[in-house]
């Protein structure tokens, strides 16, 4: 997955712990991030490991990842 506002993650992370799933006890790994998502993330979930591949320069208006992977989503499914 990718990384880029942040808030799909920390949302999903918020749901894992509450159902008592400890912190320590989760890691967040990423294919790729934006600067944006990692500082969202970090000010949610400071600290919980995160772990990414690339991260890459900023997000556009449209907070889409740049340069990033284009619609990954559609790519992988082929639609």
């Amino acid at each position: 997955p990718m990384l880029a506002t942040g808030n799909s993650s920390i949302e999903a992370i918020n749901l894992i712990k509450s159902s008592g799933v400890e912190t320590s006890n989760i890691k967040f790994v990423s294919l790729l991030a934006a600067p944006e998502g990692i500082k969202n993330f970090k000010k949610a979930h400071g600290k919980l490991h995160l772990f990414t591949c690339s991260v890459d320069k900023r997000l556009n208006k449209n907070k889409f990842i740049v340069p990033g992977l284009g619609d990954a989503g559609d790519r992988y499914m082929g639609t």
